[in-house]
């Protein structure tokens, strides 16, 4: 039998609904397990935790909107994932953690051989947080990352912990998401974030929704992406103090890019495919012979 899901929201869980968690947990039967804003004790989350340690089959949890609420909680949480081998992604989403609740998780998510999504977003987390975080964005040739990193609603960051994080971003091999939505970060970390994004090879998504910024972020933001190749696709800003018209234009240039590189992976993809599509290597010119048979030949050759 696949591994399935448990997903509970905002509900007090009895002792027999714990002790059926764990029961799937050790026996392997949980891909998904979110007990997203749900009311359970200190003795039944450990419990809980020692399921996840257990567990050789959960690549999800969401423990979101205050699961995670001091610093006990912490160390269950820490030591269930010293010892798990399988969650790719973890959602602390709404969880006071503060730097010194994520000083304790660190070690854990540091060695955790399988993580690769993670959501720290309203965790009330500073500047002593994010290099915490910048760790696990390890530069390129380095060891595996992070490829998603959610930090919203963080307020308590400043500049020079944003500016941290840029760098870390710019030199990052593996991050493809990044969410910063609803930080005051201004039109100053935005250029700093300009110069990430157009040094990074990796990442896709970028959410600056209300963040603070201005027409003046924009034109950075547009310079970066007009001039400069990037693997950026998506750019979030939204609830900004930006002209419609600059939001459309960087929209407009990113979904050109991303149209050429379709286009050109589908030529690949043909030369790969079509034993009849040779490449003239003197004049780049693409010449397509075929048999005279046309599309119905394609079509029995590829059955």
């Amino acid at each position: 039998m696949l591994p399935g899901s448990i997903q509970i929201s905002g509900e007090t869980l009895s002792g027999a609904e714990i002790r059926d968690i764990c029961e799937s947990l050790r026996e392997n039967s949980v891909r998904l397990l979110s007990l997203r804003g749900c009311r359970l004790s200190e003795r039944d989350l450990g419990q809980v935790c020692r399921g996840v340690a257990e567990s050789r089959s959960l690549a999800q949890l969401n423990l979101n909107l205050g699961i995670v609420s001091n610093i006990n909680r912490v160390k269950q949480l820490a030591e269930a994932l010293k010892t798990n081998r399988s969650v790719q992604s973890l959602f602390l989403h709404g969880s006071p953690l503060t730097d010194a609740g994520l000083a304790l998780l660190n070690p854990a998510l540091s060695i955790h051989p399988s993580l690769v999504a993670l959501d720290l977003g309203d965790c009330m987390l500073g500047d002593e947080g994010i290099n915490l975080i910048c760790g696990l964005l390890p530069p390129d040739g380095a060891k595996s990352g992070l490829k998603e990193l959610t930090l919203s609603a963080n307020p308590g960051v400043t500049s020079k912990g944003w500016g941290r994080l840029a760098i870390a971003v710019a030199h990052s091999s593996q991050l493809r998401v990044l969410n910063l939505d609803y930080n005051p970060l201004g039109d100053q970390v935005a250029g700093m974030l300009a110069v990430a994004v157009a040094s990074s090879r990796t990442l896709e998504v970028l959410d600056l929704e209300g963040t603070g910024l201005t027409n003046q972020s924009a034109l950075t933001l547009l310079d970066m992406v007009e001039n400069y190749p990037t693997a950026l696709r998506t750019l979030i800003l939204a609830e900004n103090n930006i002209s419609p018209e600059l939001q459309q234009q960087i929209s407009d240039l990113l979904s050109e890019g991303e149209e050429e590189e379709e286009t050109e992976a589908h030529e690949v993809t043909a030369r790969e495919k079509n034993p009849w599509i040779c490449q003239n290597n003197s004049s780049s010119q693409m010449v397509l012979m075929t048999s005279g048979l046309g599309d119905s030949l394609l079509a029995e050759t590829e059955m």
